[in-house]
């Protein structure tokens, strides 16, 4: 019984001394390449973009963009036709890592009526970074650069 009770005090202890091998885990979201070419730089990450010129939203993940059709919130592919003119490149985009923000849109609208018509924000198509061009969607910045300066831009 004595020896019973040295080897679990033992064994006990010898459990209890072991290095640990805890890992730490560090979220960190990245999805620069996922971000189309007309999105702002400087973002690593980026939920959804909101147009303050049109009013609407741009979900990244779903690449879908997200406005208001009557009463209710449309989601599809591209705009609708009474944005045909819209220039994606050259509008301001505002980053917001929230899941559903045009459930919050009095306040975004509110918050963000002063970018409306401003149109000096760097697009990742005209960034001089190659990690924002790690996506085979946005080919290589070389290409992106002759491209446009041929008058050539590549609009999605």
């Amino acid at each position: 019984m004595k020896r019973l009770f040295i080897l679990a005090v033992l064994l006990s202890a010898s459990i209890a001394f072991q290095p640990s091998n805890a890992q730490v885990r560090l979220n960190v979201n990245v999805n620069i390449g996922s971000q189309p070419a007309w999105g702002p730089t400087g973002y690593d990450y980026a939920e959804n973009y909101y147009l303050p010129d049109i009013d609407a939203y741009y979900n990244i993940p779903s690449k879908q963009f997200i406005y208001l059709d009557g009463p209710r919130w449309v989601r599809t592919a591209t705009l609708p036709a009474r944005y045909r003119g819209f220039d994606l490149y050259h509008s301001y985009k505002v980053v917001i890592n929230e899941p559903r923000p045009y459930l919050h849109h009095d306040v975004y609208r509110t918050r963000y009526a002063g970018y409306r018509g401003r149109y000096d924000q760097v697009v990742i198509r005209d960034s001089h970074s190659n990690r924002a061009f790690a996506d085979r969607d946005h080919h290589d910045h070389n290409t992106w650069r002759n491209d446009r300066s041929r008058g050539r831009g590549h609009k999605h």
